[in-house]
């Protein structure tokens, strides 16, 4: 077995117009966790963020939702990671991914930012070493599209698809848990 994940950070944008965006998939994805084992998330000002702390099995995990907005998301998890002690090898990060499509999720372990402003600020805090839930949204087609594309809520077929893929990624999270990574990602990596 691999190393357990103690800390999951979902990525997005506080605020009410910002709940069914897609750039929110990580929220959405902590959210569902916390709906699963009856997690409440609480705003933690020393922490920059709302954060859940849940039981799953015999796994204990904190979950947290930054409320520095994207740019600034690494802060949030680094401080909470610091208080706790967490190593960021047992940091997962779930986040919104263009460069995969919606409804299907990818895990993986360190690796570039891909231009995402929230992992940018992620490896700034952490290190590149964390883990990530990659949460496909599609891609616009154009670059120049690309703010728009994920601050703006996804078609109703995308939305359903997405939902599947966090159901999907969630359905996977004792093995994630407990480090059983590449059992995980066989499951969430076939079709």
């Amino acid at each position: 077995m691999g190393t357990p994940i103690r800390l999951i950070a979902g990525l997005g944008n506080p605020g009410s117009q910002y709940d069914k965006t897609r750039h929110n998939a990580g929220f959405w994805f902590v959210d569902e966790l916390a709906r699963r084992y009856s997690g409440k998330f609480a705003v933690e000002k020393r922490f920059s963020g709302e954060v859940c702390k849940l039981q799953v099995g015999s796994a204990t995990v904190w979950l947290i939702k930054p409320m520095t907005f994207m740019n600034r998301s690494g802060l949030a998890v680094k401080q909470l990671a610091s208080f706790y002690q967490i190593p960021v090898e047992q940091i997962l990060v779930a986040h919104d991914e263009l460069d995969i499509a919606p409804g299907d999720v990818r895990l993986k372990l360190a690796g570039g930012h891909g231009g995402h402003n929230g992992l940018r600020d992620c490896h700034a805090h952490l290190s590149a070493e964390y883990w990530r839930l990659r949460l496909g949204v599609g891609h616009p087609g154009d670059r120049n599209k690309v703010v728009d594309y994920v601050l703006s809520r996804p078609s109703l077929d995308d939305e359903i698809v997405i939902s599947r893929a966090i159901d999907k990624a969630a359905d996977q999270i004792e093995l994630i848990l407990s480090g059983e990574m590449q059992k995980a990602m066989n499951a969430l990596h076939t079709k």
